[in-house]
């Protein structure tokens, strides 16, 4: 029956990527693991889109592809979280917004997916790079590799050109700027996300765009495979933005890892989902004694045009908590022993901070009751065993 989603077989990779205008994107990553010989066995496909998206057009594509995976839908989304008994969990996942990846962290902890990769719609992986078989062996990486600090405790994750090119990544502080880089060597044994990054239209945040000189959200200023020469990881104590347009994770990590509540909220912050899930990881991984992996597998980022205004719009009201969550953060979960330790230490501080001072600080703390909820619907989908979602009525 077209339509019908398939439940996980064998794959032990979930692949999730969030879609509204092309979904066709999942070709040329299935087709780079076949050109490089990855097992597309492997991988489970979720899509996660919108009830005003063609659904039957989506799953077809994931049958003549010869893939594992499932759409799901506004609709679909509620009937998965009601038939697992976490429906009263269903604000954890806003609507029409790209944190909506976090449903897709829901489905990968119930059926157990052992690997999660995070993939956007406007990326192509690079032909000469094998994507998910890089991936895979960087969370299996053990020995030498570049490490890197600063003087303000955050890496700009572009350093490596940054001379040339000038640029800082969407979500680093401004107050963090023009740091001294220091480059060493570690030992890195305990690999727990990797995180590619992009060539072509970098990923920056409105302001920075319009300091370059565009108006259609795109950045005049582009990057290439040249900016990025050495893999590397990030320091203990140090923060990097975490994008998860290219980003593969080991699923231990997903109690620290919920895409935070953007778009669909009363204060109108947006666009910050991943930059301040990110945090979360970085610091459990600085507790835990586990890394994060930067650098390849590239992807091309084609961002379409849009209103540079409009992202500058969803962002504005996020500007000055993006500069001031972090120190929350890092000052929290020292003595857990778990990732979801870290977490509940950072949601608590942040549900019960005082944030008066800055705007919109009351959005902190509404971030850290949302993250108390994720611990909770985890623990929820534990103790339950998960199904397939059920159809929506006339879907066949």
């Amino acid at each position: 029956m077209l339509g019908q989603p398939k439940t996980p077989g064998s794959g032990d990779v979930c692949v999730v990527v969030p879609t509204v205008r092309e979904p066709e994107c999942v070709r040329a990553y299935v087709a780079n693991a076949r050109t490089h010989g990855f097992d597309t066995d492997r991988l489970h496909v979720v899509l996660v889109t919108e009830d005003f998206c063609d659904t039957t057009a989506m799953t077809a594509m994931l049958e003549d592809l010869g893939v594992s995976g499932v759409v799901f839908d506004g609709t679909r989304r509620t009937q998965w979280l009601d038939r697992n008994g976490v429906g009263e969990f269903a604000h954890l996942v806003p609507e029409a917004s790209h944190a909506q990846t976090s449903f897709g962290l829901l489905y990968l902890w119930a059926h157990d997916f052992p690997y999660g990769v995070f993939i956007d719609d406007d990326t192509r992986p690079h032909a000469d790079q094998d994507f998910f078989g890089t991936h895979l062996r960087n969370l299996g990486f053990e020995g030498d590799l570049e490490q890197v600090a600063s003087d303000e405790q955050w890496v700009n994750v572009l350093y490596q050109n940054a001379d040339e090119h000038g640029l800082y990544p969407r979500g680093y502080p401004y107050s963090a700027m023009d740091e001294t880089v220091e480059r060493t060597t570690a030992a890195v044994d305990d690999v727990v996300a990797s995180q590619g990054l992009w060539t072509n239209v970098p990923d920056l945040d409105a302001v920075r765009i319009l300091t370059d000189g565009d108006l259609q959200g795109q950045a005049q200023t582009r990057t290439s495979a040249a900016d990025f020469e050495d893999d590397f990881v990030v320091a203990p104590g140090n923060y990097l933005t975490v994008c998860s347009m290219n980003l593969a994770f080991r699923r231990e990590v997903v109690p620290a890892f919920y895409q935070f509540p953007m778009d669909d909220n009363e204060w109108g912050v947006g666009r910050f989902d991943d930059i301040w899930s990110g945090l979360l990881l970085k610091r459990a991984c600085d507790v835990l004694g586990k890394q994060v992996y930067n650098g390849r597998p590239l992807c091309e980022h084609n961002k379409a045009a849009r209103s540079t205004f409009s992202d500058l719009t969803d962002e504005v009201h996020g500007l000055e908590l993006n500069e001031h969550i972090w120190e929350v953060v890092d000052g929290a979960g020292g003595n857990a022993d778990s990732y979801a330790g870290v977490a509940r230490d950072i949601a608590r501080r942040l549900a019960d901070g005082d944030f008066s001072a800055y705007e919109n600080g009351a959005f902190l703390n509404h971030c850290g009751e949302y993250t108390l909820d994720w611990l909770d619907c985890l623990d929820a989908l534990t103790d339950t065993q998960p199904t397939a979602v059920a159809q929506p009525a006339g879907d066949d």
